[in-house]
């Protein structure tokens, strides 16, 4: 009776098993995530307190969307954090197959990137995914702490000098305009993908060294912008949008007296081919109109050709 039994015992032990191997996994894998709270970390002082058409600031940590992640890489950037876990709920289906869509999309992390501010901006994001739903972002940041309290410094003593008082909030943006364009030359060198000396790819570069590629200029007036108390973010082209260039291109948007426009401090402050400097407001301040009127010259440019599903502000 034993020999009978005891295999027949095994069999439905096992039947038992196999017929809730789903529930019992999904119970396992709650327990695991229960065991490991979220870790949320102060923010550092360069955080931005908005949340945006294409991004938001995330209230609550777990997603149960795509747009849910988003927001997570972008608070979690925004924030300044240099590593973050977050989980995903079982009921999420689709969660690990969304992250890996947006972890591996570089021109969405470039352009998630434009919304951050230039001192939380990154380098590189790494995401390490786990099939339990566990998922770790670890971030690289642009900027140094060096050179972040270094260009602060500089940026605040500048403020001092050009602006007053009795300006107006326009006059203000463009003394600052002006001073970068007046104290930075284009960086040709870089741009062509020669060694350069100059750190023209970022704020450092135009601000103590006189060179700046596009993302130098642009870095360095999303800093005074939001220093002066500016909504600004960034927005850029990419190769793919521009047909003749392989590196695409980026200026600044900023939200002044409750409209978003156009500043691109690269087109002025143009290499001019008789050697002179030259400062121009062509594209200060402008809408999306003024800008494409301006970009109808003799020569037709390409470079602010940019895509509004990641800017939607200027969809309105």
């Amino acid at each position: 009776m034993k020999k009978i039994l005891i295999p027949f015992l095994c069999v439905l032990c096992i039947g038992v098993v196999l017929y809730y191997i789903d529930p019992i996994t999904n119970k396992i894998v709650d327990k695991v995530n229960e065991k490991q709270p979220l870790v949320i970390l102060p923010s550092n002082e360069f955080t931005k307190k908005n949340s945006y058409q294409y991004v938001a600031i995330s209230e609550d940590y777990t997603p149960y969307s795509y747009q849910d992640i988003l927001n997570i890489y972008y608070s979690v950037i925004n924030n300044g954090w240099d590593q973050f876990t977050f989980y995903c709920p079982s009921e999420y289906a689709d969660c690990l197959k969304d992250i890996e869509a947006i972890s591996g999309d570089e021109l969405i992390l470039t352009h998630l990137n434009n919304y951050i501010h230039p001192f939380n901006s990154f380098t590189n994001v790494r995401t390490s995914i786990k099939e339990s739903g566990e998922t770790t972002i670890k971030i690289f940041y642009l900027y140094s702490e060096e050179e972040k309290a270094t260009i602060n410094h500089k940026v605040n003593e500048i403020m001092k000098e050009v602006l007053t008082n009795d300006m107006e909030a326009y006059d203000q943006i463009k003394a600052i305009h002006d001073y970068i364009i007046n104290n930075a030359n284009y960086d040709v060198e870089r741009n062509e993908g020669i060694s350069t000396k100059y750190q023209s790819h970022i704020a450092y570069g135009p601000l103590f060294q006189g060179y700046a590629t596009c993302n130098g200029y642009t870095d360095l007036m999303a800093i005074f912008l939001s220093k002066m108390g500016y909504d600004n973010y960034k927005i850029a082209t990419t190769p793919d949008e521009i047909s003749y260039s392989s590196t695409g291109h980026i200026w600044n948007a900023v939200k002044f007296e409750g409209q978003w426009l156009h500043i691109d401090l690269t087109w002025d402050d143009p290499v001019s081919s008789d050697g002179k400097d030259y400062l121009f407001h062509t594209y200060f301040l402008v809408t999306n109109e003024e800008m494409q009127e301006a970009d109808q010259g003799d020569t037709v440019i390409e470079e602010h050709n940019f895509n509004k599903l990641y800017y939607l502000e200027f969809n309105e």
